[in-house]
């Protein structure tokens, strides 16, 4: 039996009702949730998500204070803007899009932010709040799996979770959030130096793949009845389309499908989630200023 595809664009509209229906909620008690977005240059994938994180906030009813900055932006410029936007009390959350140009530290930018308005979940603080399970923001990607096998109602508690990839953005979160006591998942990380990541994803009963490279899961290194969450998004060159490319995720989609139990698509099923998510937490962030 066929996989159930996991509508991923559906659950995130789900998730954004549910922010906006809370927004207007706050806009009576005269607090406006605000994000500011910080692009710096013009890189055509950022400008992308950029303008799909506009597009969000218009839509929940936030205000949007977005900062275009040229490419040629110094690195000291950009941090003096942090520092003002961390110093604004109407402004509730702060996300500066990477990449950054090469003449900038990443690392000092992240940090620059203040941990209160870390609603992308990079700052070390965020992480270590997650580590340890106190209140934080959880980073998006990560936190918008968990919340799609919630809403599946896929059971986690007691489960094998592979994860394939250990980057600081989804391998290594969506790792902790798996093995954290309300998900309950024992956990696997495969990566670059491990052996032969087929025993291990033959054994999961969930995969979570977050590689970055097409075909990293194949048919033969699934077991029948799992759950395959697919985090890849890769361009592939495709003559029919108008683009000249389509998108695919890291795993073998039309054939693991036909053993998997749940598996999510690409495009379609977790990138959407990453900006729902991303409402959530700017969301999270004006509640919390109403509490201070």
């Amino acid at each position: 039996m066929a996989a159930t595809i996991i509508d991923g664009k559906q659950i995130a509209l789900d998730v954004r009702a549910g922010v906006a229906e809370k927004v207007s909620k706050l806009k009576e008690k005269g607090i406006n949730p605000c994000l500011a977005v910080i692009l710096v240059g013009e890189n055509p994938a950022s400008v992308s998500y950029v303008t799909g994180k506009r597009k969000a906030l218009a839509e929940a009813g936030m205000t949007d204070k977005s900062v275009d900055l040229p490419a040629e932006t110094t690195e000291e410029e950009l941090l003096k803007i942090i520092d003002d936007l961390n110093k604004d009390k109407n402004v509730h959350g702060i996300l500066v899009q990477l990449p950054l140009p090469k003449h900038i530290n990443e690392d000092k930018v992240i940090m620059a932010i203040d941990p209160s308005k870390d609603v992308d979940g990079f700052h070390p603080v965020s992480v270590g709040n997650m580590m340890i399970g106190r209140p934080g923001f959880l980073p998006c990607t990560p936190h918008g799996i968990i919340v799609l096998l919630e809403r599946m109602g896929i059971e986690t508690s007691g489960k094998h979770a592979v994860v394939i990839g250990r980057s600081n953005i989804v391998g290594k979160p969506v790792s902790m959030l798996l093995a954290r006591k309300d998900t309950n998942c024992t956990v696997t990380i495969c990566h670059t130096g491990t052996k032969n990541t087929a025993e291990y994803t033959k054994m999961a009963d969930i995969v979570v793949v977050a590689s970055g490279h097409p075909h990293t899961l194949t048919k033969n290194m699934v077991k029948p009845g799992a759950v395959v969450i697919d985090v890849g998004v890769n361009r592939i060159p495709d003559a029919t389309k108008k683009s000249g490319f389509r998108l695919i995720g890291d795993c073998d989609f039309d054939d693991i499908k036909e053993i998997a139990s749940y598996i999510t698509p690409v495009p379609g099923g977790v990138g959407p989630m990453t900006i729902a998510m991303l409402m959530y937490n700017t969301l999270e962030a004006a509640e919390r200023s109403e509490q201070l």
